[in-house]
């Protein structure tokens, strides 16, 4: 079903284009005939378009597109829908003992005050500082704070962080791995609320667009929330099941606070890497490796719960500059061709 999924959605963003372009070519032309001459002549204008071969043809695939994602529906009617792997169960953690993974790249700014705040919350036996070979002070402070921290001697980037930080998570006694960024927009805190519900489920995401928990200003602007609930509900759509929308339900695809269960996170953590290669997958990488995490857990039946968190300013500068309006668009687009493609 995955050809069968790429081709409806690149069809479906082609015919959206399509009747966006001929929607708006039209309410040009009416707007310079003017409105008084449109509604005197509207049963002309009626005509006009009854009989435009253009508007039968976006019509006929219009209808037919429909057609094939009611298909695509049918024949997910039973799509993960196990009663033994993806549904309601009851593990408890006993005596939970959590990883904190933190990666780090010149956050001399925050880490400080990020590390200190980890150590507070109740279960965390240790933190892994994974420092992308810092120009700045990050790494001795965040060692100073009591940090475990791994530096690398040269900057191989994000998705490598990810990849070192769980990979060293899983040699420690722990039985929770956590994972939240280094520039002081999460709040330690809210572990929490997200560890209980690792007694059902084996991966716990935040949600990062409630208001309510969201301080004023903070990067998710206009554009990174709507862009980030579509791009979710798109990955949502992919493993749609009829029955309940989806084997897991998603409102934040950017999200990238969020806790293992440590037996859970071993499955997965050989997709990141081609064992013949030893390169990193498609969509492990800086933009989608937060996607490419949750795709392969869903894709290993692990069963995920998303559930919103605080989210604050950043502290320092991004290095990413996703509120800037050409790298949103950029990263969203992205993020898409991955959903799409893989």
């Amino acid at each position: 079903m995955g050809i069968y999924f790429f081709i409806l959605g690149i069809s479906f963003f082609t015919l959206f284009i399509v009747n966006l372009v001929w929607l708006g070519l039209n309410i040009f032309s009416w707007s310079v005939e003017g409105v008084e001459s449109y509604l005197s002549a509207r049963v002309v204008a009626i005509e006009d378009l009854y009989y435009s071969t253009y508007i039968k043809w976006i019509l006929f695939f219009d209808f037919i597109w429909i057609l094939c994602f009611l298909a695509f529906l049918f024949k997910r009617k039973n799509f993960m829908t196990d009663t033994s792997l993806h549904y309601l169960s009851f593990d408890k953690i006993e005596n939970p003992r959590i990883c904190v993974i933190v990666p780090v790249y010149n956050e001399e700014k925050s880490i400080k005050k990020v590390v200190n705040e980890i150590k507070e919350q109740k279960f965390v036996e240790s933190i892994l500082v994974i420092d992308n070979n810092s120009s700045d002070n990050s790494a001795s402070l965040a060692k100073a704070c009591g940090a475990t921290v791994i530096i690398k001697d040269r900057n191989l980037g994000y998705a490598h962080s990810w990849w070192l930080g769980f990979s060293e998570a899983l040699k420690l006694d722990v039985n929770i791995i956590a994972f939240l960024d280094s520039d002081d927009t999460y709040n330690a805190y809210d572990l929490e609320k997200m560890i209980p519900y690792l007694n059902n489920c084996d991966m716990v995401i935040g949600d990062r667009l409630v208001q309510a928990l969201s301080q004023k200003g903070n990067q998710n602007n206009i554009l990174l929330s709507w862009g980030n609930a579509f791009i979710a509900k798109l990955l949502q759509l992919k493993y749609i099941n009829f029955r309940h929308l989806g084997f897991v339900h998603l409102n934040d695809a950017g999200c990238t606070f969020r806790c293992f269960r440590k037996e859970s996170l071993r499955k997965i953590i050989g997709e990141f890497k081609d064992p013949k290669s030893n390169k990193f997958a498609f969509g492990c990488n800086y933009i989608t490796v937060g996607m490419f995490t949750t795709a392969k857990a869903i894709e290993n039946n692990l069963k995920i719960v998303e559930i919103p968190i605080t989210f604050k300013k950043r502290v320092g500068e991004s290095k990413t500059g996703a509120s800037k309006t050409s790298n949103a668009l950029y990263y969203g687009f992205y993020m898409i061709w991955y959903i799409l493609k893989s």
